[in-house]
């Protein structure tokens, strides 16, 4: 009996591959329509490789037909299934812009959002990508705030800006890292400034102290410049003061208060003797 049974399903398999082979190759105005059959019926199945095939046969068939909307869709959405998402933003943007009038206009524009925010790379790789999505997903949630799809465009889009925050905030600690203070500092300045409800904020400004009493620390006491002779080293302790400051009034339980204390310790000696020699 068992035997049998799959004497049976090999047979009904192979048949079904004989058929869409068949239908592969078949030319004429009956094969066009066949194909569209067969291809929406392979897509409800899942089989959506083997519906796009067929679709991509026929696409040039059935424009300004009638029924050339549900295929774009259809078409479009097995690129989405295969994960082949450049291809499946591409082609849902090109139907959004041939189909402002489609009921499924608003889904087809959120995944092609959504196909953008799937190319999207590891915090550690170059963030073209993110920002691309971020805007494309942003401009979706404008155009259709109370969306079915508005909610879960809000979170990718804050999934994305932490991507950036994270790139943003490695690459200040790791000019901190390689004893870069000058770009340390600048770079955790701007990561202050770009996101001020970071959850990194608090590490941000320790490392931005930790830099800045680096540099201070290790400076030569004058420079000269166009303007004169620049006490260089007292400017630099002033300012990794502010940041101590900075820092304790906004994390008074940080636990990095112990180090802060420590270089807060070391900033006041050396401020010391700056004011015994004046």
């Amino acid at each position: 009996m068992n035997k049998l049974f799959y004497i049976l399903i090999t047979f009904a398999v192979l048949s079904s591959c004989s058929e869409y082979q068949k239908a592969l190759k078949a030319d004429g105005e009956g094969a066009i329509a066949e194909k569209f059959k067969m291809g929406e019926a392979l897509y409800k199945e899942g089989k959506f490789a083997k519906a796009n095939r067929l679709f991509a046969q026929i696409v040039p068939d059935y424009r300004g037909k009638p029924q050339a909307e549900k295929l774009m869709y259809l078409y479009s959405n097995s690129f989405y299934q295969m994960k082949d998402y450049y291809v499946s933003g591409y082609q849902f943007e090109r139907f959004a812009s041939s189909y402002p009038k489609s009921e499924k206009l608003e889904e087809a524009t959120f995944l092609s959002a959504k196909s953008a925010y799937m190319l999207s790379p590891v915090y550690t790789k170059d963030q073209t990508e993110t920002k691309e999505a971020i805007e494309k997903l942003q401009e979706y949630i404008n155009v259709y705030p109370d969306s079915e799809y508005a909610s879960e465009a809000s979170k990718l889009v804050q999934e994305l800006d932490f991507k950036l925050e994270k790139k943003a905030y490695s690459i200040a600690k790791q000019y901190n890292h390689i004893s870069d203070y000058p770009a340390s500092v600048r770079s955790f300045d701007n990561f202050v400034f770009e996101f001020p409800g970071s959850v990194l904020r608090e590490d941000a400004l320790f490392y931005r102290l930790d830099s800045a009493y680096k540099l201070a620390m290790n400076s030569i006491e004058y420079k000269n410049s166009l303007n004169g002779i620049i006490p260089l080293k007292r400017n630099r302790l002033k300012e990794a003061k502010e940041y101590s400051e900075s820092f304790v009034k906004s994390y008074i339980n940080s636990k990095y208060l112990e180090d802060v204390n420590a270089m807060v310790a070391d900033i006041d000696e050396e401020l010391k003797g700056y004011s015994t020699k004046s």
